[in-house]
């Protein structure tokens, strides 16, 4: 125990607990940082899935907690020995599982900030930086993408930050849901249909559950690989058309760009007018694909998206803001205070009541809200745009790199396009393999998972096992999308020996 932690200890059981005494914050603040810095500098000596067995940790631990303070120093060595061994490294250079969820240096010292001020910004009153600065950014962000005008807060329409993209499809669902429900009737809840992909996320399965949406009523319309696994228009108008017929109410579209399964992207503009014509809401969830878009040449994937009613991205994907920072933009700012606001005595204000600000309680589920646009403000002041844009092409050219190496192996397959920096790939099974190759793809991603050098995520595309390759980590480089395709190849040099 150092001298410092000494005097800290003797402090505190001396005299009343001080738990934000500045000289503490400095001194331990400048520990935590150190510490953090040179995880991030030994990050590639760990596993990158964490190997640890279910329930370790209970057999590291205490069954009570202290009743003493212990040393800050105790608790960080704790965290080497037990805790990251525990941890599956998201940041690491060699992580190419699910998509990217990045860390900077702007977006941590957001975070810290957030952190110190610890406000709970649920409305104007209640910190008003908090919620100027979040209409602000979010228009910025808006502009850099070239969304409709809309969707800016000088109109009708504006953006919020919420904490997922699960979030903001919930959100927007149910304004859907409540605003065509204060049309015909609340008793017409059974009648309401919801129209997807089967390559939309599961996010949005989840919403029409909370939202009490019929599960008979959700419409999952089949996408293969002669759209690339895109929705398909005509099977929309056709779904609809029955729909129609028998009595129910089309009343929600989501379509996506960046599919979770291959990243696949939704023809908006046709999707849209469909939608418009019919008067459903139409949501896109870009939460990958949105941060690519921010380049001009990739701009084209969200074409269409003046027809949408909502439109989310999560900067905290491939836009180096820390989680959770999801960005909404809607059309009806007043579709979703409609259906969330709620105004109860020990809220009310004179700002709130003169309606002349925003209350961003009323365009979320929680009360609470962190101060989240910070994070993104200084993503933006401290990278500029172009930094950005050169940061997103990097992680593009990384993919293309790693598709031509399995193409100049013929042992391996590309199994559908590479558009953003996802590659979805599989090595080919014998000829004659009973399962078409799903066993031996289980068991390579087993094999390179386990070995803890690598980890990637796979999926299911046409009934086939396929293995998910997504560049996106904040360290990743060459060397490391190299050093990856070698693992793949040797382990499957070994299963097909075997």
């Amino acid at each position: 125990m150092n001298k410092n932690s000494k005097s800290f200890l003797f402090r505190m059981e001396k005299n009343t607990l001080k738990p934000m005494d500045s000289e503490q914050l400095r001194e331990y603040g400048h520990q935590m940082v150190d510490f953090i810095a040179d995880y991030y500098k030994s990050i590639e000596s760990f596993s990158v899935l964490s190997q640890v067995k279910p329930g370790y940790l209970r057999e590291l631990l205490p069954d009570a907690a202290p009743k003493h303070p212990e040393s800050l120093q105790d608790v960080l060595n704790d965290v080497q020995q037990k805790i990251i061994p525990g941890v599956t490294h998201w940041q690491s250079p060699d992580y190419f599982a699910y998509y990217p969820s990045n860390s900077s240096t702007a977006g941590f010292l957001g975070e810290m900030l957030s952190a110190g001020f610890n406000i709970v910004g649920f409305s104007w009153v209640t910190s008003p930086a908090a919620t100027e600065l979040e209409v602000i950014v979010l228009d910025w962000l808006a502009k850099i993408l070239k969304l409709p005008n809309e969707f800016l807060s000088s109109g009708q329409g504006g953006g919020v930050i919420q904490g997922t993209a699960s979030e903001a499809i919930l959100v927007v669902l149910l304004a859907a849901r409540d605003k065509v429900l204060r049309k015909i009737g609340r008793n017409s809840l059974e009648k309401l249909v919801v129209y997807a992909s089967d390559q939309t996320h599961s996010a949005l399965q989840k919403a029409c559950q909370i939202a009490g949406i019929y599960p008979e009523n959700f419409r999952v319309l089949k996408a293969d690989s002669s759209t690339n696994y895109a929705l398909i228009p005509y099977q929309l108008h056709e779904a609809i058309i029955n729909d129609l017929s028998s009595g129910f109410i089309p009343f929600f579209l989501c379509a996506t760009v960046g599919t979770t399964s291959s990243a696949a992207v939704d023809p908006l503009s046709d999707l849209g007018k469909i939608a418009k014509a019919n008067d459903i809401w139409f949501h896109v969830d870009a939460a990958y694909a949105g941060s690519a878009c921010i380049c001009p040449e990739y701009r084209h994937h969200i074409d269409g998206i003046e027809e949408a009613t909502s439109f989310g991205m999560n900067a905290h994907k491939w836009l180096l803001t820390n989680f959770d920072c999801s960005l909404l933009w809607v059309k009806d700012r007043s579709a979703l205070i409609q259906s969330l606001s709620t105004n109860p005595e020990f809220l009310k204000n004179k700002a709130s009541q003169e309606n002349t600000v925003v209350d961003f309680k009323d365009w979320q589920i929680p009360l609470g809200r962190r101060f989240r646009s910070l994070k993104l403000w200084m993503v933006l002041r401290l990278y500029g745009v172009e930094n950005l844009q050169s940061y997103i092409r990097n992680h593009i050219k990384l993919a293309e790199q790693f598709m031509q190496l399995i193409t100049s192996d013929p042992r391996f397959e590309v199994v559908a396009p590479r558009t953003f920096s996802l590659v979805c790939f599989r090595l080919v099974p014998p000829e004659g393999d009973q399962d078409n190759g799903y066993k031996l793809n289980y068991n390579l991603l087993d094999a390179v998972n386990t070995s803890g050098k690598i980890f990637i995520s796979h999926t299911v595309l046409s009934g086939k096992f396929i293995l998910r390759f997504a560049v996106g980590a904040p360290l990743t480089e060459e060397s490391h999308v190299k050093a990856a395709w070698k693992v793949l190849q040797d382990q499957a040099t070994i299963l097909l020996r075997e």
